[in-house]
């Protein structure tokens, strides 16, 4: 071979080394074929945050929507406890959207519960007889009439359910004497809420009931709540019989009273219910 011919065979062999052959069959020289590995590792990278990005996006955006939530419920919460009945008929009137909000932000309250005071009242109206009339006094979504096979009035202060009448519950339509059952499910929310029980009193038959599921911080008074026993008191001189009361739940306190046949109109001294205002975050 002659020394021409030595210097073409590496000066090819050269060639070889010097590059990549890529899709298509060119030849890549290795500085830019480092170049492309490094901007298709940026890409993908460039992807990755991307998305990343995307989802701490939409995550801090629903935080920032529960939280607003949240502070809404909160502040339509402590209006509830803190105005009367008529009061808060009028405001719900005005804003009906709000009433939906609430609601939502109780549903969502409700759900860190380890039990729901309405399961324990559905469960003892199933253990007794169908033909029982119920008025559900701050009905809510109306859960206890859909649940059970008696007839049930559901009462609230906006009404978004053709089953449900919005009013007052210190004035509804019932005929007096005209329910067995009423039912106050964490619903004694107005100023005026000894009016919502002298309602309930009307429209009961003698020896009806009166079921009362109550928030426990309201009932006690080593943390500024009212004496449970005050209360207790307060029912029965208005003209029922304490039968039994339930203190077992963290959470709630369940009160059972069945109304006198023959009642006798006393001065009551009501006491102070705390509003059940919750913690800002």
């Amino acid at each position: 071979m002659t020394e021409e011919q030595q210097r073409s065979k590496k000066r090819k062999r050269g060639r070889r080394h010097k590059g990549k052959t890529v899709p298509g069959g060119d030849t890549v020289p290795n500085d830019e074929s480092s170049s492309i590995a490094a901007a298709s590792s940026a890409n993908a990278s460039s992807s990755s945050a991307i998305k990343s990005g995307s989802k701490s996006s939409a995550s801090f955006m629903d935080k920032m929507k529960a939280r607003l939530s949240g502070g809404h419920f909160r502040m339509l919460n402590e209006k509830l406890y803190t105005c009367s009945g008529d009061e808060a008929l009028k405001y719900f009137n005005e804003n009906p959207s709000l009433f939906d909000l609430y609601h939502s932000g109780y549903q969502v309250q409700m759900s860190g519960w380890p039990e729901q005071p309405n399961d324990i009242i559905i469960k003892w109206i199933k253990g007794r007889s169908p033909s029982l009339v119920v008025a559900d006094f701050g009905c809510g979504d109306a859960r206890l009439a859909k649940s059970v096979k008696n007839k049930v009035f559901s009462f609230d202060l906006v009404s978004n359910n053709p089953s449900v009448v919005a009013c007052d519950m210190s004035k509804t339509p019932l005929v007096s004497s005209s329910v067995d059952v009423a039912v106050f499910c964490l619903s004694l929310m107005g100023t005026n809420f000894p009016s919502y029980l002298q309602e309930a009193n009307r429209v009961l038959k003698p020896n009806g009931w009166l079921l009362i599921a109550e928030v426990k911080s309201r009932l006690d008074p080593t943390t500024g709540g009212a004496d449970p026993n005050d209360f207790v008191k307060a029912i029965c001189e208005l003209g029922f019989i304490a039968k039994s009361k339930d203190f077992s739940n963290k959470m709630f306190i369940l009160f059972y009273f069945q109304k006198k046949e023959k009642q006798k109109s006393k001065n009551i001294k009501w006491p102070e219910l705390k509003p059940c205002i919750y913690k800002r975050r």
